[in-house]
């Protein structure tokens, strides 16, 4: 047993839960607010729908689909054996210590000024930091991030692509018919449809592992096409409630139709709570996971470890807490200053970004949500034409993500130092 583990552990501990809250906070107020700021700009749910949806999908989200990100998070980026934690732990706990505050601290810094960074970013940028200067480069899996690097690139091209289609099939299908209402009511549940079999898929084939299931993937696709009809059915029955309202279409032509679709983003909009929250809440409980297990062994690294359910509910409550708090400030950010969204839009933007991180977050591998959405929100814009997207917010969306990096690097360093001249 580590005889700094031993003196200090409890001290770690609760540093670790401070901390973590800290980061959770911070992806409420930045990340989450990414997530809601469509469904909010786009008025198909106001700011306490969105922290209720957020409330109950991110929590399902994370402990459901989420193990294999915080896995990744906890131990996939740094080398233990080529780094020396086994014969000092402690090390490793001021680093994950040191990526928590820097991480939160930049986040405080971004959402304060409304600038949607991605927190996966933040908090790989400071692990790397840590480990690279307070450790040595070997102790980084570089592999492990260049894959994650290159994701970052990938995932919003992918998420804008899909959006961009998405978007086309809805202006063919409904949009630029001559009864935009009648088929809106028509393809609307197929669109649902989907909605509900991508988070059957993921949380199925991914997920129930760590609650003890283990289906195949036949029988995951089979259970996942049930999901999505019984929440096509739940659609169909919000539908009928929508009526054709003339008055309505005299200032706007699709104000009608727009309804339809706003029913349509509450689905949308608990699918990109779920998505994020089996990516993103990592960010927060990874590093703290990390610190727990190595307290309670007594500095003895194990090769798997259960996530213990408490880490869990810190984390989900300070994501509700963050997004009450300062998550409107990204949110318009988001949803109203990059692109002008409708629900029609708004839709097409969260299935396509919900679906990007939710398959990223099955094959662990942490990508930005803050990143896919904003790719989406373009590819949305783009199907528009060029003129309708913003391109100075974008700059400065684009702007705020390289100093992501760096910052959260130099932040870590910093706290890393510190940890060690204050505990030895």
């Amino acid at each position: 047993m580590s005889e700094i583990i031993s003196q200090y552990g409890m001290i770690f501990l609760v540093m670790a839960c401070l901390f973590g809250f800290f980061m959770a906070w911070g992806v409420g107020a930045n990340d989450v607010a990414n997530a809601m700021g469509t469904s909010v700009g786009a008025k198909a749910v106001t700011i306490k729908q969105a922290i209720l949806i957020a409330m109950v999908f991110e929590f399902a989200g994370a402990y459901l689909a989420g193990g294999d990100v915080t896995s990744t998070i906890r131990s996939g980026i740094i080398d233990i054996e080529k780094a020396g934690f086994s014969d000092s732990p402690e090390l490793l706990v001021y680093g994950m210590l040191s990526s928590l505050l820097a991480a939160g601290i930049w986040l405080l810094i971004a959402s304060k000024n409304g600038w949607p960074v991605s927190t996966t970013h933040s908090i790989i940028g400071a692990i790397v930091g840590f480990a690279v200067v307070g450790i040595s480069t070997d102790a980084v899996v570089w592999s492990k991030v260049w894959s994650i690097v290159a994701s970052w690139i990938v995932s919003p091209m992918c998420s804008g692509i899909l959006a961009f289609y998405i978007f086309r099939s809805v202006q063919k299908l409904i949009l630029d018919t001559e009864d935009p209402f009648m088929n809106a009511k028509k393809y609307v549940p197929l669109y649902i449809f989907l909605v509900g079999f991508i988070i059957g898929m993921v949380t199925l084939v991914k997920g129930l592992r760590h609650v003890g299931m283990d289906i195949t993937f036949s029988q995951s696709a089979i259970y996942a096409v049930g999901i999505g009809l019984v929440v096509m059915v739940g659609g169909i029955l919000m539908l009928r409630t929508i009526k054709l309202v003339p008055a309505q279409n005299v200032t706007f032509h699709f104000a009608s139709v727009e309804r339809v679709f706003g029913v349509l983003m509450i689905f949308t909009a608990c699918s990109m709570a779920f998505a994020h929250g089996s990516n993103d809440v990592a960010n927060a409980i990874g590093p703290l996971a990390a610190v727990a297990g190595i307290v309670s062994s007594g500095g003895v690294f194990a090769g798997e470890s259960a996530l213990p359910v408490w880490i869990l509910l810190l984390g989900g409550i300070g994501i509700v807490v963050g997004l009450v708090t300062w998550g409107y400030k990204v949110m318009a950010t988001i949803g109203r200053n990059i692109t002008e969204l409708t629900p029609s839009r708004g839709f097409a933007a969260e299935l396509a970004a919900a679906t990007t991180v939710v398959v990223a977050s099955g094959t662990g591998i942490p990508v930005s949500t803050t990143h896919t959405l904003v790719g989406a929100v373009l590819g949305v814009g783009l199907a528009r034409g060029i003129g309708a997207i913003n391109l100075t917010v974008v700059g400065k969306i684009f702007l705020s993500w390289v100093v992501t990096l760096p910052a959260g690097a130099a932040l870590s360093i910093l706290f890393f130092f510190l940890f060690r001249g204050i505990f030895g």
